[in-house]
């Protein structure tokens, strides 16, 4: 493509934003919109699969012991019964007041007011030697005479899967809905510049010139405002997400979740919005000029 052509490409869908600007912005809008939704539902995702994979990696069942019972009963009765199950490599008590030590080191100690060692229970913390086989030694413990509950990391696991199962299905939904609004936002901020320009599309192409000639600014300008949207819905998810990993870190207190880096993610979350946003953009100018083009 000659140098001038190239310019006029750029320079005609550069006055195509400009001259309908509310529209303009409205398109923009609406593409960041669609891809904060898409881009906070993604990265809600890879996170809760980093939960699922890190609570998969831990080969420890927690054991509870009845609240009737002492730490001197507990030990002596049941921690040889446990050691004695299959599977196991090892049993770590753990008394009210340990337990609740132990719960202060994850939460914040504002979470602690008013709670004592008496909310607590005494425990057994067990390491098994075959994680495949978690689901299988959980059932063989939670037949121990004085152990009243058995937690595994599965069950936090199969809980998160389920909330992943959601989040997934409303995210397709959401996203689904965001593109067609986006597509048709674009369209029609384009089709003003192609009303307009009516009947200088007629004259074009009644002088023989190509349907790719003619569609080419209205794409380019489709293109600007997608890549406006994406590099800005970016910035917004960007600072967005180190908001929320400063409260998830902090704030809450929470020191047993672990955020995903954004510095780990924001190459591909830019490669994507940008990608999207174009190909939104380019499509919605394709759509908008074709029936002009039958004249």
């Amino acid at each position: 493509m000659r140098l001038s052509k190239f310019g006029y490409l750029i320079g005609e869908g550069f006055r195509n934003i400009f001259t309908h600007r509310f529209m303009s912005f409205a398109s923009i809008t609406i593409i960041m919109a669609c891809l904060i939704v898409m881009g906070s539902f993604t990265l809600l995702d890879v996170n809760i699969n980093k939960i699922i994979d890190d609570i998969g990696e831990q080969n420890q069942i927690m054991a509870f012991v009845d609240e009737d019972m002492s730490a001197e009963d507990a030990t002596a009765q049941i921690q040889a019964k446990l050691e004695a199950i299959d599977n196991v490599a090892s049993v770590e008590f753990m008394n009210r007041s340990e337990a609740r030590q132990n719960f202060m080191e994850n939460y914040d100690e504002s979470f602690m007011d008013g709670i004592d060692d008496e909310t607590f229970r005494h425990r057994f913390i067990i390491q098994l030697v075959d994680l495949s086989r978690m689901d299988e030694t959980g059932q063989e413990i939670s037949q121990v005479s004085g152990i009243v509950k058995v937690n595994s990391p599965t069950e936090y696991a199969e809980k998160f899967i389920s909330v992943r199962n959601v989040i997934s299905i409303v995210s397709l939904a959401l996203i689904v809905i965001l593109v067609l609004v986006s597509l048709f936002i674009m369209s029609n901020t384009i089709k003003l510049a192609t009303f307009g320009r009516r009947e200088e599309i007629a004259i074009m192409k009644m002088v023989g010139a190509s349907n790719g000639f003619i569609r080419g600014p209205f794409v380019v300008e489709g293109l600007i405002l997608g890549l406006v949207g994406g590099g800005l819905a970016f910035l917004a998810q960007w600072g967005l997400y180190a908001a929320l990993e400063g409260r998830v870190t902090s704030d809450l207190g929470i020191s047993f979740i672990e955020i995903v880096p954004f510095t780990q993610l924001w190459p591909l979350v830019l490669v994507i919005f940008i990608a999207v946003g174009v190909i939104v953009g380019a499509f919605g100018g394709i759509i908008a000029i074709r029936n002009y083009l039958k004249v």
